[in-house]
């Protein structure tokens, strides 16, 4: 057996294009699943927030109250029929700070006859319960019927007064 001393350099060359074909390969595909992989933790993290928060504003004092003034509101009962559920998102903002609060609360209402979007605004003050400041919803002509405006009402809402 004869061995040869000459070496194939086009062999060679071909040989170590395809390593570096490959292990570029690689890096990109491992580069590419990295990215791949914080993207989809990124969204998953986001989404746990947005999640949290629109769970914490639907099963808010402020919300049950909102809900329970629209189920007794006679005025939404007559345009809408007994109401059957409400939306499963309640968007809006509830704000509270030393131990006082105000909270816009937006709710889709599922009426026997329609379903409405309403909106109602709540106060909070000392401690005591939510309580419900205005309330109205848009019809089906886009008019906004007030249900609740305290201005109007007969009821008279304590504010505390400050003295400086």
């Amino acid at each position: 057996m004869h061995r040869s001393s000459t070496i194939s350099v086009v062999s060679t060359f071909d040989k170590l294009v395809a390593q570096k074909l490959v292990t570029t390969k690689r890096i990109v595909i491992v580069a590419a699943a990295v990215v791949v992989t914080l993207g989809i933790l990124i969204t998953l993290f986001v989404a746990g927030i947005v999640g949290f928060v629109f769970y914490t504003v639907h099963n808010s004092e402020a919300a049950v109250a909102a809900r329970d003034f629209l189920r007794k509101n006679d005025k939404l009962r007559q345009d809408i029929g007994e109401i059957k559920d409400f939306g499963k998102f309640v968007t809006g903002n509830i704000n509270v700070m030393n131990g006082d609060g105000t909270a816009t609360l937006n709710l889709k209402v599922i009426g026997e006859h329609k379903t409405v979007d309403a909106s109602v605004e709540l106060i909070y003050r000392a401690g005591r319960p939510w309580r419900v400041t205005a309330a109205s919803y848009k019809n089906d002509s886009g008019q906004t019927i007030t249900l609740f405006d305290a201005y109007e009402s007969r009821q008279v809402i304590p504010a505390r007064l400050c003295l400086i």
